[in-house]
């Protein structure tokens, strides 16, 4: 009698062979091959394919080993090397796959994706790819429903909407225009985060962009959230990146009205009045869209290339000035360094600044002797403090020393002193000098960023009724700041915010569409809070759990009540990191100062050591246009096992 067919207790046959069991996901079908081990994964789906007998393209299916979560996508590899046996259960499906993104403007695509490339690789819907944030809600690790952007009800797999969209008909200028938001009810309904461990908890959910999205358990028709998730923006070109513009200045819109981000109540004004203003814009270049946006776009080149310099991060100036000296900012300015159980207040000192330091004098006439306080702004943190109707202007600093942080305060007089003195204290908390060729620069951005909070109304303008009505006021500001209006009645609350948007938006009325959007991002990124990504951490030697703050060029170990700063780290005095992936502890090595070591709670530490690496790769990248993504040295910075 011949064995071959006898079937061993191990489920091979007396020749080698065994049922190798697979299921084709197209065709809801059950199949089995008898093959061995021998037999390469190339050769195992051509025999499944004789086998099938079906006239179909089968060019885009792969193997997909389900209980170990892997692509079979080395063809040339036998079973044996992959450790495929008779106990292996195996789907033959399409790589491509859909997927239901929600873009930074709220709104639904169907887009068809690669499930088994990385996720760095797999949405392909602008020009550039921002970070893939998992849908809350459909997986019990993340915090937040998702909603729908037009009536804010919690979207399922079944209930997204794309409605007659151009969207899903593969027409991707409709990325390029901004839509304004229809009703106030959809901002009550949307998850707002009440505190900083929600942001943090929010953060848990970010995709592994070195796996593919089959890998990370995304079923087909799965929504995910697509955001820019490095707050590090290159080669941002107004002319050529309509796209990218629109769904940054979306993803900081909603960032603002959903309080993400904190911004003071005439920043809010400002906002609204820029979204107002796009809105108008928008709705008329809609209709004669092609004739606008040449002309558009010749008409304000000159304005927008120091946004665009702002935006990439600095270029070098055409205006060098006196190369053989450092500028220096010398006069009065008050001075406040918080103690406990004291209520002193602040005190004038005369202070001079040189290269990243700050040194202050009883008087101007005691300047060349021994200063009475000196600070160096290396590696600093500066926040500013700002109200322009009550023209205060702080700046808060806090300043690293051996046991935590030196809070140290300066009040300046007026804003050209203070927007002066923050851009000096912005560019020494990085090392630089205000001999650096973007400090004239971020003197003006301050300046113009101050400028457009102001509530100067014209003495010839009346806001109309019906210009009021016509605002939709509270669709343009956050729900914060309509609570302070609850106990009026809901007209009054309208025309009142009304009018202090329209008073505010004399200031950018002359602005064309590309010119307020891009005003808006930078808008965005002076607000105190900006690029700081929250995790919850405990730090070696710490009792509770705190916060760590991952910023393009620094990590912050942050109060989780307050936010305050207890300590920072910047990347560029780093010599390494390194993950323990058993314990979740990411520990950071520094060139002059003991290291940092955090074990991540309730997240992936992987999630966390994708934020470093990913700042990291982006400050070794060259302000290049023409420059080209090195992939494979992302991926090493990343991944963690590349």
């Amino acid at each position: 009698m011949a064995l071959d067919g006898i079937r061993m207790p191990d489920g091979c046959y007396a020749d080698g062979t065994w049922e190798l069991k697979m299921h084709v996901t197209d065709l809801h079908r059950d199949v089995s091959l008898r093959v061995t081990g021998e037999i390469h994964v190339g050769g195992v789906m051509l025999k499944l394919a004789e086998k099938l007998d079906v006239k179909k393209d089968w060019s885009d299916h792969a193997l997909w080993w389900e209980k170990k979560k892997t692509w079979l996508l080395k063809t040339h590899w036998t079973l044996d090397k992959y450790g495929i046996q008779a106990d292996a259960r195996l789907l033959f499906t399409p790589q491509h796959k859909l997927l239901r993104l929600q873009l930074p403007n709220m709104k639904h695509m169907k887009v068809k994706v690669n499930f088994s490339d990385r996720v760095f690789k797999a949405p392909n819907v602008s020009q550039s790819t921002p970070g893939i944030y998992s849908s809350p809600g459909l997986y019990s690790k993340t915090m937040t429903p998702t909603y729908d952007s037009r009536d804010g009800s919690p979207l399922s797999p079944t209930t997204a909407w794309f409605g007659d969209s151009p969207l899903s008909e593969g027409n991707p200028s409709i990325l390029a225009v901004s839509q304004p938001i229809s009703s106030p009810d959809i901002l009550a309904k949307l998850y707002k985060p009440q505190s900083l461990l929600d942001k943090a908890k929010i953060n848990q959910g970010w995709m592994d962009s070195s796996r593919s999205l089959m890998e990370q358990d995304v079923k087909e028709n799965e929504v995910l959230l697509l955001r820019f998730k490095y707050h590090s923006f290159f080669d941002l070109n107004p002319k050529y990146d309509a796209i990218r513009v629109n769904q940054l200045y979306e993803q900081a819109k909603w960032a603002i009205l959903l309080e993400e981000i904190e911004c003071t109540e005439e920043e809010m004004m400002m906002f609204a009045a820029l979204q107002y203003h796009i809105n108008k814009l928008s709705i008329m270049s809609s209709d004669n869209h092609m004739n606008n946006s040449e002309k558009e776009v010749d008409e304000v080149d000159a304005a927008l290339s120091d946004l665009e310099i702002t935006l990439e991060g600095g270029k070098t100036s055409n205006t060098l000035g006196d190369i053989t000296s450092i500028p220096e900012l010398a006069d009065y300015v008050k001075v406040f360094k918080p103690k406990k159980l004291t209520l002193k207040g602040y005190k004038q000192y005369w202070c001079t600044f040189k290269d990243i330091t700050i040194s202050c004098y009883k008087s101007k006439e005691e300047a060349h002797g021994t200063p009475s306080l000196q600070m160096n702004l290396r590696g600093c943190e500066v926040t500013p403090d700002v109200n322009i109707s009550a023209q205060k202007f702080n700046i808060k600093l806090l300043i690293p020393v051996a046991d935590g942080m030196n809070e140290i305060w300066l009040r300046c007089d007026q804003e050209k002193q203070y927007a002066h003195w923050m851009a000096a204290c912005r560019l020494a908390s990085k090392g630089k000098t205000m001999a650096d060729s973007s400090y004239n620069l971020e003197v003006h951005n301050i300046l113009s960023f101050l400028k457009m909070q102001h509530m100067n109304p014209d003495p010839q303008f009346i806001a109309e009724p019906a210009v009021t009505n016509d605002i939709n006021s509270e669709c343009l500001v956050s729900p914060r700041y309509l609570k302070k209006y609850k106990n009026k009645q809901p007209g009054y609350i309208r025309d009142l915010i009304s009018a202090r948007i329209l008073e505010a938006h004399q200031n950018v009325a002359q602005m064309s569409l590309i010119e307020a959007k891009m005003r808006f991002i930078q808008a965005w990124q002076s607000l105190p809070e900006f690029g700081i990504t929250h995790f919850l951490a405990k730090f070696q030697g710490g009792k509770r759990d705190e916060l760590i703050g991952i910023t393009y060029n620094r990590l912050i170990r942050m109060d989780a009540n307050t936010g305050d700063a207890i300590k920072t780290w910047r990347f560029a005095n780093m010599k390494q990191w390194n993950v323990n992936w058993e314990i979740k502890m990411v520990t950071v090595e520094f060139a002059d100062e003991p290291s940092l070591a955090f074990i991540c709670a309730e997240v992936d530490c992987k999630v966390v050591h994708e934020f470093i690496g990913g700042y990291i790769f982006l400050s070794t990248r060259a302000k290049d246009q023409n420059e080209s993504l090195d992939e494979e040295m992302f991926y090493k910075l990343t991944s963690g096992w590349v």
